[in-house]
């Protein structure tokens, strides 16, 4: 189990010797948000149309991923989408153990990403990249420049700041460290165009969304009848938003008596000034399933956009029976027990007076 610190270290690599050079040689644009003729999300697609003409391993990637096969799960009170998907297959079945991950090369850094590929240099401080396994349309890697361990604590207001830079019409993603990072020893997040998982009809349900706590104009729902535990966190200013993640946070890790990151994923989103987090707690990264051999093996290893209702099988057989109650039952392992998230919840108070 790797154990992280509260805000680890960043690594600074790309400012010394020839990997400054390197930087510049991967940068396709640049955005600081200050000086920009074009919206990121309209320079990203800009990125992306360039980067399939340039880079043959991101065109074969959009070649596998344009010849996918989904199909509806219908479930108890929700619905899944399963996607085949055999350009993912590399990632679903990665070990992410941390001897694997401490003795391989980090792919997400400067010097050894692909020759061709490029990126939109953010604030100076990540390197936005298109994502050669696509799951989503325009699925984007978003890498710190430097070396910096995979975790959401201390940055949240980054999180919330590319939330805003992106705009309405994108969604971000954040996979922890231990539940679908594929790089757990490299900061990144992951962007794309929104309205493509079925969360996001999800959290338009009313019914769905039980509010727990309101505090300084910050939101706290419990979105209920999905098969696994979502908390939403909604409100209009960046900076209160953060404070009540953070406090959330708090309580998330008394409740579970650990001092390092709790397992999560989140979906961030933002309308009308309006920042939205889906937090996804959990107590696993992969059923039990997936570990089993043979026929009984299931390849199917959930992060944020299975969480968010797409589940990706690139296996085959997987995608043909898999069923309601196999669904179910994958969600339900993974999750975080509710009665858990429900104390969590009742120490916000607590822990952001703390």
């Amino acid at each position: 189990m790797f154990i992280y610190s509260e805000r680890p270290p960043a690594v600074k690599v790309y400012k010394e010797g020839n990997l400054s050079s390197i930087l510049k040689q991967k940068t396709f644009a640049a955005f600081d948000g200050v000086r920009n003729p074009k919206p990121l999300g309209e320079l990203c697609l800009g990125l992306l149309s360039e980067q399939k003409k340039a880079w043959p391993d991101l065109t074969k990637g959009y070649q596998s991923f344009e010849a996918r096969r989904e199909r509806e799960v219908f479930c108890r009170g929700f619905s899944a989408r399963l996607q085949h998907n055999i350009g993912r297959i590399k990632s679903s079945t990665a070990d992410v153990s941390q001897k694997v991950v401490e003795n391989r090369d980090c792919f997400l850094c400067l010097n050894r990403l692909p020759e061709e590929q490029k990126g939109i240099l953010y604030r100076n401080e990540f390197l936005i990249l298109c994502n050669p396994a696509p799951i989503l349309t325009g699925h984007l890697t978003i890498s710190h420049v430097d070396h910096c361990r995979q975790t959401i604590t201390g940055h949240i207001e980054t999180f919330l700041r590319l939330t805003a830079d992106f705009g309405p019409g994108w969604e971000l993603l954040y996979n922890g460290p231990r539940c679908g990072a594929s790089a757990p020893d490299h900061l990144h997040f992951q962007a794309a165009p929104s309205g493509q998982m079925p969360i996001e009809q999800d959290i338009l349900e009313k019914k769905k969304l039980v509010l727990k706590k309101e505090s300084e104009g910050v939101l706290f729902y419990r979105v209920e009848g999905l098969g696994r535990e979502v908390v939403m966190i909604e409100g209009n200013d960046s900076a209160t938003v953060s404070h009540g993640f953070n406090g959330f946070l708090k309580g998330l890790k008394k409740c579970l008596q650990i001092d390092d990151e709790p397992m999560m994923n989140i979906v961030g989103l933002q309308k009308d000034r309006k920042w939205r987090l889906l937090i996804f707690p959990r107590r696993k990264h992969r059923p039990e399933a997936f570990f089993k051999e043979g026929n009984d093996r299931v390849v199917v290893s959930p992060g944020v956009i299975d969480m968010g209702g797409i589940l990706v099988t690139p296996v085959e057989r997987d995608f043909e029976r898999l069923d309601a109650a196999a669904v179910e039952g994958i969600y339900k392992e993974v999750s975080l027990e509710g009665k858990i998230l429900k104390k969590a919840l009742q120490e916000l108070g607590v822990a952001q007076r703390a």
